[in-house]
């Protein structure tokens, strides 16, 4: 037990609390439903482009990664040409991806896209042991147009719907800086035309983060040091994550440490 863990009570004043807390959740709960079905609502924009990409079965386009299915969801996945590891937050996301199955029931293809070469991609996705569609977009313009890519060189810079002026405004580190970015896209297909419906970037993509809610739901939380007061721990956001198989012997509570 820790200085900044949950005061003792009974059970009847515990009840008291936490009904309390339920009415709380309960509007949360409407509310995240009335924003769902305002996204659901989003007008769409239609892909003229012609993009490519790189996959397991070679140069495949844009309707191609629908796998024959309706929709389509895209994690845009920070993995640069030059790095030979994916991006460690990212790793994190991708971690979280359940059994597709689930998504192909509801007519929905997933995808991860990057800018990394395809062997790149496949030689860590198999160190990963992930089993996902991953495809590369090296050489083309999607990560571009889709803000997550940034470089002013190539296309004006936008991510998170702030154009350069107003990243800079919110933080002088966004001058000047180029790289790659996160964030999730939806898409629709009817027939042989693709719309976009839906793209969310920076917090937007916390609701992938299965591990997060987990975390969420017991009392000394995700342990960073943002979280509102009480807090129950000093580290900086996501400081603590490693890739899957780079956490060092101790640093998983209860694992043993070898002698």
């Amino acid at each position: 037990m820790t200085a900044s863990d949950p005061q003792v009570t009974t059970r009847e004043e515990w009840l008291i609390a936490r009904r309390e807390l339920l009415a709380q959740e309960k509007e949360l709960t409407r509310h995240r439903d009335r924003v769902n079905a305002a996204r659901r609502a989003l007008p769409m924009v239609e892909i003229t482009e012609n993009y490519a990409f790189d996959g397991p079965d070679g140069r495949t386009g844009f309707a191609d990664l629908f796998d024959g299915r309706g929709q389509l969801l895209i994690y845009h996945f920070m993995f640069e040409p030059d790095a030979d590891e994916g991006c460690p937050s990212c790793s994190f996301t991708m971690d979280n991806v359940g059994n597709l199955r689930h998504l192909y029931a509801r007519d929905t293809s997933f995808a991860a896209v990057s800018r990394a070469p395809l062997n790149k991609l496949e030689q860590y996705r198999q160190r990963m042991g992930w089993t996902f569609p991953w495809y590369s977009s090296h050489g083309s313009d999607f990560n571009y147009d889709f803000h997550v890519t940034l470089d002013a060189s190539v296309a004006p810079v936008e991510y998170n719907y702030k154009d350069e002026a107003e990243l800079v405004q919110s933080d002088p580190a966004w001058k000047g800086w180029c790289g790659e970015e996160h964030g999730v896209s939806a898409f629709l297909r009817q027939g042989e035309r693709i719309f976009h419906t839906y793209s969310g970037y920076a917090r937007s993509t916390e609701i992938l983060l299965g591990t997060y809610h987990w975390l969420d739901l017991t009392a000394r939380g995700r342990q960073e040091d943002w979280e509102p007061q009480p807090r129950r721990g000093d580290d900086p956001f996501m400081s603590w994550l490693r890739r899957h198989d780079e956490y060092e012997p101790g640093e998983i509570s209860g694992e043993k440490i070898p002698e």
